[in-house]
């Protein structure tokens, strides 16, 4: 009797290991299938504060681990990050699920012409090593405020060019200061963001790649 007894709790003991260890799996495949990798690339509007940290933190919180890079420079365009080479040297390592441009306001017609041009040989790249592009809208300076409709415009039209997503901060912002005449977004120099207006475009990031991630199974 004792024998079938003891056999009976071996298998039983048995079982509960095969449960843990496919929990256990589980829980790690859970984990890897969480955690994204992106590249920001742009200029002193996604610096200035640490944009990229704020936006792991923001996504932290909602139960997503994001790992960035960033490549930005003081001034740049998507044209000088082109010629320089940098970018596309990263991007080729296929380390990427995401790839984020970001330019200046880009409400004139050569700004635009370069999101749409540049944006465009970015998203050929990234479509090459199995990588999503995102245009990162900005904002225009307080000096400049009279031109956010068309920084707007431009920017849901290179997306839509491209095929890429779009991640519309500016027009958060926008909405921000016209509901509460409160232009705190903004830093001392009334153009880069304060660290209220990084962590509110963080906010922005974060959701929109969230999103995405669930619309795209990845």
């Amino acid at each position: 009797m004792n024998f079938f007894l003891n056999q009976i709790a071996s298998m039983k003991y048995f079982k509960l290991c095969l449960i843990f260890m496919v929990l256990l799996t589980s829980g790690i495949s859970y984990s890897q299938d969480t955690e994204l990798k992106i590249l920001f690339i742009g200029n002193s509007l996604t610096y200035t504060n640490d944009l990229p940290k704020l936006v792991e933190e923001v996504a932290e919180k909602q139960g997503l681990t994001i790992k960035t890079d960033i490549v930005a420079r003081p001034e740049y365009a998507l044209l000088d990050h082109w010629e320089d080479g940098k970018i596309q040297r990263l991007i080729s390592r296929k380390n990427y699920d995401l790839v984020i441009i970001q330019q200046g306001p880009s409400s004139q017609e050569f700004g635009k012409r370069i999101l749409i041009e540049y944006g465009g040989k970015i998203k050929a790249l990234c479509e090459q090593n199995d990588t999503q592009l995102a245009y990162l809208m900005v904002w225009p300076s307080r000096r400049y405020y009279h031109t956010f409709e068309k920084l707007i415009e431009n920017h849901r039209e290179a997306a839509k060019i491209n095929k890429a997503l779009l991640i519309p901060v500016g027009e958060v912002w926008k909405k921000h200061f016209e509901a509460s005449n409160n232009f705190d977004y903004y830093g001392p120099d009334q153009f880069h963001p304060s660290k209220k207006g990084s962590r509110a475009a963080a906010e922005v990031i974060a959701s929109e790649i969230i999103e995405w991630k669930k619309t795209n199974k990845i």
